[in-house]
């Protein structure tokens, strides 16, 4: 595959996932409407929709029947975009980030305000198990309640959540290799392996599989965020489409503090070949490994 068909086919399927995420947004009337459309800008503002990408694929990469790719995988492509996107929410809360522009918009506290700037990730959160729990309920797939389970796990205090609270609880204070490496697994690496995983078992993979899709997934997550901190970096705000230094102006130890760029790059490297190696090991998904390595390049 060509880097021309594959950015092809990415953009196809970026488009693809919207279609199917969209149909879970809620309607804009009566008094929900403020709320409803703080949600749908937040989500509509744009993404890489890397996570519900590595549900399908990773589901595609397994063996999955491409008949239930809409009533099974679907919601919980949704549900894991709009747990995501109620991180990044929270994140640019003036009590966490203090971000003011996301994605090249403003972030959704800037344009409706901070209390529902809260409210909509609030709401996000919640949507994501009502649209899990409803496929759950409605296929009577025990894979199914086994994918939420895993993604309820690694977006909690044992995943995004906590590496999120070592995050700010230690800001502005030198973080050591052990603590950056926990932050790193946890508040990134938890949500993409447990799309690895999600997309495995909701396919019918067995356990080995599934737990070796689970480290290709924590290997992603920590080339993506390395690569997040070389960007914050060296990156410019018109690409990116953020500001930049906000990690620095936060007293933030990253990983290029801590490690200097040299090393941060050959990791990202090393980080995707171990993943790419676990995945050409699993099955045949050549748009997949292409993936993981736009990680390695990646500008914004």
């Amino acid at each position: 595959m060509t880097e021309e068909e594959f950015k092809g086919i990415l953009k196809k399927e970026v488009d693809y996932i919207n279609s199917l995420i969209y149909n879970f947004l809620p309607e804009e009337k009566d008094k929900y409407k403020k709320i409803s459309e703080a949600v749908n800008y937040s989500v509509k503002a744009g993404g890489k929709r890397l996570r519900p990408m590595l549900i399908l694929e990773s589901y595609r990469l397994c063996g999955g029947d491409k008949s239930k790719e809409e009533s099974l995988v679907a919601p919980f492509m949704a549900g894991m975009e709009f747990i995501h996107t109620y991180s990044l929410v929270h994140d640019d809360l003036p009590a966490m980030d203090n971000d003011m522009l996301r994605r090249g918009l403003p972030t959704t506290h800037a344009k409706y305000g901070e209390d529902f700037g809260i409210l909509a990730g609030d709401a996000l959160l919640n949507l994501a198990y009502e649209v899990m729990s409803d496929a759950t309920v409605n296929t009577g797939s025990a894979d199914a309640a086994r994918a939420m389970s895993v993604i309820s796990k690694k977006a909690g205090i044992f995943g995004m959540v906590g590496g999120q609270c070592l995050d700010v609880d230690l800001t502005g204070e030198k973080l050591s290799e052990e603590e950056l490496d926990f932050i790193f697994r946890l508040k990134t690496g938890a949500l993409i392996e447990a799309a690895f995983m999600a997309g495995a078992i909701l396919a019918g993979a067995d356990n080995e599989k599934i737990k070796a899709l689970g480290e290709a997934g924590l290997f992603t997550g920590m080339a993506f965020q390395i690569r997040d901190d070389i960007l914050d970096e060296t990156g410019n705000q018109e690409e990116i489409g953020k500001p930049v230094h906000s990690d620095a102006d936060n007293n933030k130890t990253t990983y290029v503090t801590l490690y200097g760029l040299e090393k941060a790059e050959k990791d990202v490297s090393d980080f995707s070949i171990k993943a790419e190696d676990i995945i050409k090991n699993a099955g045949d998904n050549e748009f997949l490994i292409m993936l993981i390595r736009s990680l390695i390049n990646r500008k914004s």
